[in-house]
């Protein structure tokens, strides 16, 4: 009989850690949700000093991207796509300079893109987003500060949807923008309002 105790002890093992297995939280287990952003109240605006006056503002009119949530587990994924073509300042011959070579340069880079797969979250609320934003060809670690974060049931669409703000500061000149630096700041405010729908 010794020989069947170490057996006995194997099997106990196991079926203590099903159970365990089984008490964890459904959550902590769950797959995140998939969003897909709303390109019709998705904007990427900026802002910069322009020789010391005054501030430049502009955005971009065409924006997409994916997003993964899990609120509850406290991960997920963002990825969003910037059309830098689209580029809008209120003034049609500025944007044609800003899309020339020695800014976005979009006749080789027509997009900016930034994708995070390091979320924090306060509770259930997202606060910050970490990851690399690819621009100019060159990508930099980049950390976008959640200002607001909202999720529940779109009351014109009835289906699941979040939104947020998000701001960050970057310096232009990592990236390789280095024209008129320092008259029109290196650093750049980058201010993003998203919408997304679940994906069903």
């Amino acid at each position: 009989m010794p020989a069947v105790t170490p057996r006995i002890h194997v099997l106990t093992m196991a079926l203590g850690l099903l159970s365990l297995c089984c008490l964890l939280p459904a959550a902590a287990r769950s797959e995140p949700v998939s969003y897909t952003v709303d390109p019709k109240h998705t904007y990427a605006t900026f802002e910069v000093d322009h020789f010391g006056f005054s501030i430049i503002r502009g955005r971009f009119n065409r924006t997409s991207g994916t997003i993964a949530l899990d609120s509850a587990a406290g991960r997920g994924s963002i990825e969003i796509v910037i059309d830098t073509t689209s580029i809008d300042t209120g003034l049609a011959k500025r944007d044609e300079h800003l899309r020339r070579k020695e800014f976005f340069n979009v006749a080789t880079y027509p997009t900016a893109k930034f994708v995070a797969n390091s979320l924090v979250f306060d509770g259930d609320t997202l606060v910050r987003a970490d990851g690399d934003l690819t621009m100019l060809g060159q990508s930099h670690p980049v950390s976008l500060r959640i200002t607001h974060f909202a999720c529940g049931d779109h009351p014109i669409h009835h289906i699941p949807a979040c939104g947020a703000n998000a701001e960050t500061r970057i310096l232009r000149s990592n990236w390789g923008m280095t024209t008129y630096v320092p008259k029109i700041s290196d650093e750049v405010t980058i201010l993003i309002g998203i919408e997304a729908f679940a994906n069903q």
